[in-house]
């Protein structure tokens, strides 16, 4: 008993490679193989010729997002706010600030409802920012701004 125990042993690893290294075996016919491969768009391909043969490589020292620097109150709405809610309510505009730090393109992303949308809308869009930055120039920026509306305790 001993003997075949050993020899079932010994032979395991023997038996596990060479199972390893056979090829696969599968049901369907031999002239269909399946192959799978990355393939850069031909679109990709065609940009990196020009982009490489036309312009210089570009080094940037980064990009700095807009800061808020002026902000306007944001009118309230008396039926926004029943008694029931005693929590801060948040919302999200997402924008555009341009060059001279004006917000523009402004779009409700979390809406509070349609009256108070219209009113987070306007005064935002009277909202000053000192512009974004890249290379150090001024220019556009895409943010997504978080307004919060406290309720009044």
């Amino acid at each position: 008993m001993r003997r075949v125990i050993v020899a079932a042993l010994t032979l395991t690893p023997m038996l596990l490679n060479a199972q390893a290294n056979s090829p696969a075996r599968t049901q369907s016919s031999p002239s269909s193989t399946l192959q799978s491969k990355l393939v850069q768009p031909a679109e990709l391909n065609a940009s990196e010729a020009v982009a490489h043969s036309t312009s210089p490589v570009r080094v940037s020292t980064g990009v700095a997002a807009p800061k808020l620097i002026h902000t306007v109150a944001i009118e309230s709405d008396s039926n926004w706010m029943p008694k029931v809610y005693a929590l801060d309510r948040k919302t999200v505009v997402e924008m555009t600030v341009d060059a001279t730090g004006k917000p523009s393109n402004l779009k409700i992303l979390q809406s509070l409802g349609p009256v108070m949308d219209h009113n987070v809308l306007a005064a935002v869009s009277q909202y000053r920012f000192t512009p974004g930055t890249l290379d150090g120039q001024p220019t556009s920026i895409p943010v997504n701004l978080e307004v919060v509306l406290r309720s009044s305790r």
